[in-house]
C-alpha cells in the first residue's frame, strides 16, 4: 500500500507541474515583489474585470510603444467583451489592406478578425523613436521571463532613484527589478494615469496588477482549459491507480 501512495503522490506532483507554465530565464538575481494572482496554482482562473482594466492600461499607456502582434481583436471576447464592443474597439484602429483594383495598398478601419496593429512600421522606425532601444512586443512577454507575473509587476513598480554609487547614463533609468538595474524604458505609470471605466482605484499597484493580469492572458489565453484538463487527469489517474491496486490484490489473493 505504501508504494501505491508514493506513486499517487508522484502522479499528483507531476500533474501539478504540468499545470504550471514553464518560463524562460531572464529576471536575473533581483528580488521580485510577489503579487496576488487569480491565475496562480492548479485551480487558477482569469479575472475578467482585472483583464479589462489591464487592457485599458495597455491601450492608454503602453500601446504607443509596444505592440501585441499575436492578438486579434476577436480574442478580446475572452475578456468579457461582446461582439458589438469588439467591433467598436477594432474600428478605433486602422490597418493596411490591399492591393486594390489599381494595385495600391490602402488603410481601412480594423475588423474583429484583424490582428492588433503595431505602433511602428518596422524595427528601425521603433529604434529611431526610442533612442536606439527596441520596445519588445508584449504578446508573449509574460512567458518570456522567469516568474513572469511577479517580474512584470515588479518591473512596472521598480523605478526609483539610483543609489549614490550607481551612474545612470543619459536615456537610461534605474529599476530595482531589472537585471543590471539600468533600463531604457521610462517609468510608465505613476498612479491615476488611467481613469477606469468601472471606477476602480488607479493606484500604481492597481494599474501594475491589472496590466499583469492582461499580459498573462495574452501570453497564455488557454490557461484555464489546460488547468481544468490537468485537474481532471489527476482525478482520473488517482481513481485508476486505486482500482488497479485493488484488482492486483484480488488477483493475487490466493498466492502467498
Amino acid at each position: 500500500m505504501r508504494r501505491v501512495l508514493i506513486a499517487a503522490a508522484v502522479a499528483c506532483l507531476a500533474a501539478v507541474g504540468l499545470s504550471t507554465p514553464v518560463l524562460a530565464a531572464g529576471a536575473g538575481s533581483v528580488k521580485l515583489q510577489a503579487g496576488e494572482w487569480s491565475f496562480a496554482g492548479p485551480f487558477g482562473f482569469f479575472d475578467k474585470a482585472a483583464m479589462q482594466r489591464g487592457f485599458q492600461v495597455y491601450r492608454e499607456v503602453c500601446a504607443g510603444c509596444h505592440g501585441m502582434e499575436y492578438i486579434a481583436f476577436r480574442n478580446l471576447a475572452d475578456l468579457g467583451y461582446n461582439e458589438a464592443e469588439i467591433k467598436a474597439i477594432a474600428a478605433e484602429y486602422e490597418v493596411m489592406d490591399g492591393p486594390d483594383d489599381e494595385g495600391e495598398m490602402f488603410m481601412r478601419p480594423a475588423r474583429p478578425a484583424d490582428l492588433m496593429p503595431t505602433p511602428y512600421r518596422n524595427d528601425n522606425e521603433a529604434r529611431a523613436n526610442n533612442n536606439g532601444a527596441l520596445p519588445p512586443d508584449l504578446s508573449l512577454i509574460a512567458k518570456a521571463r522567469a516568474n513572469g507575473a511577479d517580474y512584470l509587476y515588479s518591473l512596472i513598480l521598480g523605478y526609483d532613484e539610483a543609489p549614490a554609487d550607481v551612474e545612470v547614463p543619459d536615456g537610461m533609468y534605474y529599476n530595482s527589478a531589472y537585471s543590471g538595474n539600468l533600463i531604457a524604458m521610462p517609468q510608465p505609470i505613476y498612479g491615476d494615469d488611467v481613469e477606469y471605466t468601472d471606477g476602480a482605484p488607479s493606484t500604481p499597484e492597481g494599474l501594475a496588477s491589472d496590466l499583469t493580469h492582461f499580459l498573462m492572458w495574452a501570453a497564455e489565453p488557454k490557461m484555464e482549459i489546460r488547468k481544468r484538463i490537468g485537474v481532471a487527469a489527476v482525478f482520473f489517474l488517482s481513481i485508476f491507480l486505486i482500482m488497479s491496486y485493488l484488482a492486483k490484490r484480488r488477483v493475487w489473493a490466493d498466492i502467498h
